[in-house]
């Protein structure tokens, strides 16, 4: 299976801005920085509030368990910032594809980006790689990148803080 580092990265970049949303739009920007993004755009005021409409929308579709519905959901935020594929050459990254308009926008390239990075990681891994922590109470979203398809926790700790109960359930 050809695993796509693009749909990966996209992914995981919306699962770091969920689970740890950033206090302002300079921090929205260093994440994307941080995970991978090249590209900078001119702020605007409400850039800060639209892309939490963003990642609250793609909350919508991480929480989704039935698989139509929740193809139904991603392809409705495709349709919203999604365009035709496009070779393209910036900021020394080499020659590659992006799906969206050249809008100079933060909230818009990243609806883009992080629909259609969900969408091959969807496709490519399968439509239940995506969900919550199963280590209650946590509710941080959990992006399956494993080999094996059967990351279940955000983190190490939350999964001995589940194997600690379950070990308890047992002894009592």
């Amino acid at each position: 299976m050809h695993l796509n580092p693009y749909g990966e990265y996209a992914v995981l970049l919306a699962a770091s801005l969920a689970n740890d949303w950033p206090d302002d739009r300079q921090g929205i920007e260093e994440r994307t920085l941080d995970l991978g993004m090249t590209m900078t755009f001119p702020p605007a005021a409400d850039d800060h509030a639209r892309v939490r409409e963003v990642i609250d929308d793609w909350l919508r579709i991480v929480d989704e368990a039935d698989h139509a519905n929740r193809a139904d959901l991603l392809n409705a935020q495709l349709a919203q910032a999604a365009a035709y594929p496009r070779l393209t050459d910036h900021d020394g990254e080499g020659w590659h594809l992006h799906y969206r308009d050249d809008v100079q926008s933060l909230p818009y390239v990243l609806r883009a980006i992080i629909s259609v990075g969900t969408s091959l990681h969807l496709v490519t891994r399968g439509m239940d790689r995506l969900g919550r922590c199963a280590a209650s109470p946590c509710e941080n979203v959990v992006v399956d990148v494993t080999r094996n398809g059967r990351q279940r926790f955000c983190s190490v700790r939350c999964a001995n803080r589940a194997a600690v109960r379950r070990h308890r359930g047992r002894v009592a």
